[in-house]
């Protein structure tokens, strides 16, 4: 078996590629979301590609099921067992929930995941030391799970107690006692999720969890039953929210990891990308149908969180730092009085926009660009699917342009104005926010939409470089070929740094990499293609958020302070004089698999590329309608210069720039877009 397969499933296409070792040939296609039946969407996909499922080794799934329960609150009922006295955590939360809304004298508190009637306390005591103070009353944990499952019908536990970061026992033994009276119920407990401290934060992760989890189990077990239908016999991983993969089976035993599963595949892509290409700083620009996601990737390593949140649940995992917002090629446009929005509300893949002509009656983003002249009506998908210009045309000018007394161009371009504005935000969240001047920075596009937009974004931001990959509306998917198996394993260990022994930290060290060495020997990766990185989070004594330390290689435990210094002091700023203290201790275990190298085109440049034709559309820097050439990107060999304005088509995407840019195509077939030096 040679070939690898990766699929990703987007708000409105779903995502295919196949990558043959043997013979290093790739293929690509697209197949529409089906919102109702994911697992068809899939199978249509692979289909299309024509996937050799009998000699595929390895399939790679970027899936937004979990997200998307958990933004339309459909997951599974779910219900919580905790200690006693204690079933108000979840409730409870932090006081700083309200904080973005604090002058908002109509703010609602988010409705709870599992209301407080559905959470359940039992005796049994484990203290901040793991000593058992009192023991786990067994028939307690029974009656409980006889009350929420029987009682209040609940589909799904989370079990978490106190300082079970320190000690899991009591956890592990209810979750036998559960699955023993109850084996076709979902149980999930905290530390098998996460080893840290904060209550709150690792129940409300438990709790997430199980409530995707039945979804989620279905959802594999079906797509699995369906490939082994088609004598797939390889492995079968899940891209995971902080980078890498875990196996199916991993993933179903803690589904929260994949809750961004989709966007994690084309961070994966950045940067193999940027390490190929020597460019460390990128923001990645990923937009789709549905949504753009955004990442800053800084020395080669996109920005990862241990504490993130999502729809007003935190979540104690690994994630990426990724900025999302209602802004892709069907986010809606509408009128709030005589205010322009754009999304969050989106056509989504049924109906689609106005132009797809499949009952969509909400002007959209690419209805816009479609109005714009960007689009080639009768190209779209490289042809497969034609658009409706008069439709999308009439959509704007009745629903947009008549009430706002102005012409379909402008509005169109309005449109396109309203999505920068909100983009423009997203990003500076994730640069100038964090002390990163954007303009330090490549910005890369991928996505369907993205090619289109992001120049754009690039021009209004004074980033001087975009670069368009190979491939662009596929790259999450052609990211997740790209890579490996990873484990990350954390353990809570607080002490001033000066009283931290440095035989007690590599021990701690040793322990967490002999733990995640056991999960790649489990997943059949030899020692020799296993590789672990070691991370310390710290902060100065008093302070209450931490920063994370490289600490492979270190020298003396003195050497950690100083590497602690040194990374206070290039995001905030300034150091202090009060003494460093260490939190957590951090493994990431890597399991090597076998990727597509990037290699350059095997072409170059024969100095006579022409347009293969024009066409009318409206240029931003100009600020009017203008004459663009048009390109066929099969056109394109590295060397290859191209002023714009311009479009450049090929089958999956569209890429656009504007007078005042310029484009060349670099050794690897990428389009590398620069803006040029204001006079």
């Amino acid at each position: 078996m040679t070939e690898r397969l990766a699929v990703d499933i987007g708000g409105t296409f779903v995502d295919a590629i196949t990558y043959d070792r043997e013979t290093t040939d790739i293929a690509l296609e697209k197949a529409p979301t089906t919102p109702n039946a994911p697992t068809d969407g899939v199978l249509d996909s692979i289909d299309k590609v024509d996937a050799t499922i009998p000699e595929t080794e390895a399939f790679v799934h970027g899936t937004t099921l979990g997200i998307n329960a958990l933004l339309e609150r459909n997951g599974a009922k779910t219900g919580i067992i905790t200690n006693e006295g204690f079933r108000d955590i979840h409730e409870i939360g932090r006081t700083n929930v309200a904080r973005d809304a604090m002058y908002d004298i109509q703010y609602e508190k988010p409705e709870l995941l599992v209301p407080r009637r559905r959470t359940v306390g039992v005796p049994g005591r484990i203290d901040a030391d793991g000593d058992v103070k009192e023991q786990l009353d067994e028939q307690a944990v029974l009656d409980a799970a006889d009350h929420l499952f029987d009682d209040h019908s609940v589909d799904a536990i989370a079990v978490t107690f106190l300082h079970s970061y320190r000690n899991p026992a009591h956890e592990t033994r209810a979750q036998d006692l559960i699955r023993d009276a109850y084996p076709d119920r979902s149980v999930s407990i905290s530390s098998d999720i996460t080893r840290e401290y904060r209550e709150y934060e690792r129940t409300s992760t438990a709790v997430l969890d199980a409530y995707i989890k039945p979804i989620f189990e279905s959802y594999v077990d079906d797509l699995d039953a369906a490939l082994t239908d088609e004598a797939f016999d390889g492995s079968f991983f899940i891209t995971r929210s902080g980078g890498g993969t875990l196996t199916a089976d991993s993933a179903k035993t803690a589904p929260v990891h994949t809750i961004l599963s989709g966007p994690a595949g084309g961070l994966i892509g950045a940067a193999s990308v940027g390490d190929a290409t020597n460019r460390d700083n990128l923001i990645a620009v990923d937009m789709g149908g549905t949504s753009l996601d955004a990442c800053v990737v800084e020395n080669g390593t996109p920005a990862v969180e241990y504490e993130a949140e999502l729809e007003h649940v935190p979540m104690m995992i690994p994630v990426y730092d990724i900025r999302t917002i209602g802004a892709g090629g069907g986010s809606i446009a509408w009128l709030d009085g005589d205010l322009l929005k754009v999304g969050p509300q989106s056509a989504g893949a049924d109906p689609g926009p106005i132009c797809y002509g499949r009952g969509g009656t909400d002007p959209t983003v690419t209805d816009a660009a479609l109005a714009l002249g960007y689009l080639d009506p009768e190209y779209f998908l490289g042809g497969e699917m034609d658009l409706s210009a008069d439709e999308a045309l009439a959509g704007i000018r009745d629903q947009i342009a008549d009430p706002l007394d102005t012409s379909t161009t402008d509005a169109s371009e309005g449109i396109f104005q309203v999505t920068l504005a909100n983009t423009i935000g997203a990003i500076r969240e994730i640069t100038v926010e964090k002390g990163l001047d954007p303009r330090d920075f490549t910005m890369l596009s991928y996505g369907g939409a993205g090619s289109m937009f992001v120049p754009l974004l690039a021009r209004e931001m004074g980033v001087q470089e975009v670069m368009i990959p190979r491939a662009p509306s596929v790259f999450s998917a052609w990211g997740m070929l790209m890579a490996d198996v990873v484990s990350d394993v954390a353990r809570t260990h607080t002490a001033v740094l000066d009283d931290l022994a440095e035989q007690a930290a590599d021990d701690i060290f040793a322990d967490l990499e002999a733990e995640a060495a056991e999960t790649l020997d489990a997943e059949g990766y030899d020692p020799e293609r296993q590789r672990f990185e070691r991370y310390v989070e710290m902060r100065y004594f008093g302070q209450e958020h931490t920063v994370e330390v490289p600490a492979d290689d270190l020298e003396s435990v003195a050497d950690l302070g100083e590497r602690f210094e040194r990374q206070h002091d290039s995001r905030y700023g300034h150091t202090m004089d009060d003494p460093p203290q260490v939190v957590h201790f951090r493994v990431r275990a890597i399991g090597e698999n076998d990727k597509p190298a990037l290699e350059p085109v095997d072409a170059s440049s024969s100095g006579d590329l022409s347009p293969a034709d024009t066409r009318e559309a409206y240029c931003f820097a100009r600020e009017s309608e203008t004459s663009f050439d048009i390109y066929d990107r099969d056109q394109f060999a590295p060397g290859d210069r191209i002023d714009g304005p311009a479009v450049v088509q090929e089958p999956t995407t569209t890429v656009v720039f504007h007078s005042d840019q310029t484009a060349k195509v670099d050794d690897y077939g990428h389009i590398i877009i620069h803006q040029e030096a204001e006079q």
